[in-house]
């Protein structure tokens, strides 16, 4: 698994004070019972740590841990590929 799937997990086992074992990349987040306000908490936790910003558009179509993954996947993806505006 990658650090962000583990990361991703993670977060939503300390949100819903459950084991990480206990969810899959497959688990939906109706099943494991979050709500809007656990999405946005995770979702600003994940924001923070990898620099990204997740539209509020994205965040509605999320429904697996996996679509989680892959969303933070493609925003760090795509913050690389930006030129710095230091420049």
């Amino acid at each position: 698994m990658n650090p962000i799937a583990e990361e991703c997990i993670a977060l939503i086992a300390k949100q819903k004070s459950i084991s990480p074992g206990q969810i899959r990349l497959d688990s939906t987040l109706e099943e494991l019972s979050l709500d809007s306000l656990d999405r946005v908490s995770i979702a600003f936790d994940l924001e923070e740590k990898y620099d990204i910003e997740i539209p509020e558009e994205k965040l509605g179509q999320i429904k697996t841990v996996n679509d989680m993954v892959t969303g933070i996947e493609e925003a760090v993806r795509q913050k690389s590929a930006k030129p710095s505006a230091t420049a």
